[in-house]
């Protein structure tokens, strides 16, 4: 799909503080996955299995119960208080971009996985993912 080819508008912001401050953390991979009716995004552990299960879940959307973004995120010398993870998606058939938001505590390391989840209605209100 092509989806896959367009990252995801992504925005870490520091709350209310100073630009110059929330361009200290970025984005460094975003790994979007689709999610069956069980909430699963892979069988079993195998990166091969992952990408075969996705490969079927694409092709059976019926199957697809909700799309999560595993997000790899870097902040160094950030307000760790109000630190947010936020992301705009648009759909196909949404005419308003459907915005996910997820206050992330920063721990000792630097980099960080964190995941953000469109499912129920939202997801199938928005439809396939085009930005």
């Amino acid at each position: 799909m092509r989806w896959f080819k367009m990252l995801p508008l992504l925005i870490l912001a520091a709350g209310s503080t100073c630009h110059a401050e929330a361009t200290r953390a970025r984005i460094v991979k975003v790994l979007p996955h689709l999610l069956d009716l069980e909430g699963r995004h892979t069988l079993s552990p195998s990166l091969y299995e992952r990408d075969a299960y996705q490969a079927f879940l694409h092709k059976n959307p019926e199957k697809c119960s909700g799309l999560r973004f595993d997000i790899q995120w870097k902040a160094n010398a950030v307000d760790r208080s109000q630190f947010k993870l936020r992301m705009e998606i648009r759909g196909s058939q949404e005419a308003n971009p459907v915005v996910l938001e997820q206050s992330v505590p920063l721990k000792r390391w630097p980099r960080r996985w964190s995941s953000l989840t469109l499912d129920g209605d939202s997801f199938r209100k928005a439809g396939e993912v085009i930005a």
